[in-house]
């Protein structure tokens, strides 16, 4: 997703990497046996937006560009970082900000191309669906296109998810000061226009994804991440998680275990990075209530993640303005 602020982002990040050295979290092994860490390698993936775990190939991951790519879409394999198989989506004309990918238990992958680079103005965005292959070999499909529309109005998303039990499929929309979780119908049709509509409150959010049990929903943003309990079609308790610090942060996806969330970045050779999540009876019991704009009305919160992740943001924000400070003196005497 572009936006204004990228090249302030760019450099506030690198200048908060040096800020911080040590004090962002740990990369994660997969000590128990999991997906671990990788690089994204495929130098046409440089702007990797969205990312799945695969249901059909262990260890397999698919990903997308942001806009102006075209209507492919990427398995990589997580042992290597490399692309295994490229696929090519027919049928669906030329997509136009594609944010977000998920699978669902349909055997089915769903592609997001609910952008919206002008601040929520399309009157409609789209959904593509095609069948996760069964063999991993380049290949072009006849995919499935479903228009979409908001209930309350358009607006930007960059989130989309499949539950994994009832097959329902849940947009979160990308706002400054705070979005909205969208419920789709109970089955898209090809016939008509679907209309998603506003259940909850969210942050701003980058992405989600649903755990493989569907108990849990987390969603991201670029310096925050947490997971929602989720039972009955609804948000409930809150509890933060620790999200790596990165260049631009765009995706989410559950390990199939459930073991571990994989938070993914834009830029060339991006990394994936492992964090392990409590599983639902190691959760904590939180109280109180959830942050502003975080959802889940009078769910409980666990804000730790969340405050520590805002703390990196701060001094990557305050490293971004003195490092352009610096520059701009030393162009001056240049």
């Amino acid at each position: 997703m572009r936006f204004p602020m990228r090249s302030l982002l760019s450099a506030a990040t690198v200048a908060g990497l040096v800020v911080l050295g040590a004090a962002g979290p740990a990369a994660a092994t997969a000590a128990d046996g999991g997906d671990g860490d990788f690089t994204i390698k495929d130098p046409r993936i440089k702007e990797s937006s969205g990312l799945a775990a695969s249901r059909a190939h262990p260890g397999i991951y698919w990903t997308h560009n942001d806009s102006d790519d075209g209507p492919y879409v990427y398995a990589v394999d997580s042992r290597t970082g490399e692309t295994v198989a490229t696929v090519t989506l027919t049928g669906v004309g030329k997509p136009r900000d594609v944010e977000a990918i998920s699978v669902g238990s349909d055997g089915n992958v769903y592609v997001g191309d609910i952008g919206d680079n002008l601040g929520g103005t399309w009157k409609n965005v789209w959904i593509y669906k095609f069948p996760e292959p069964a063999r991993l070999k380049d290949a072009t499909v006849k995919a499935t296109q479903y228009v979409v529309k908001y209930a309350d109005g358009p607006r930007n998303a960059e989130a989309l998810m499949v539950h994994p039990k009832t097959g329902r499929l849940y947009i979160a929309s990308k706002k400054e000061g705070g979005g909205g979780l969208y419920e789709g119908p109970e089955r898209l049709s090809t016939a008509g226009t679907n209309v998603f509509r506003r259940i909850d409150d969210v942050p701003w959010v980058t992405d989600g994804a649903f755990s493989p049990d569907g108990s849990k929903l987390a969603l991201r943003g670029y310096f925050w991440a947490a997971e929602y309990e989720w039972k009955n079609g609804k948000l409930g308790a809150r509890h933060g998680v620790d999200a790596p610090l990165m260049r631009q942060a765009e995706s989410v996806t559950y390990t199939p275990d459930g073991k571990a969330l994989l938070f993914g970045s834009e830029g060339a050779k991006s990394p994936v990075v492992r964090v392990p999540v409590a599983s639902a009876s190691e959760s904590p019991s939180d109280k109180g209530s959830s942050p502003s704009g975080g959802g889940a009305s009078g769910g409980g919160s666990d804000s730790g993640g969340d405050n520590r992740n805002f703390v990196y943001g701060v001094i990557v924000i305050v490293g971004a303005g003195a490092a352009w400070v610096g520059l701009r003196r030393k162009l001056r005497r240049g």
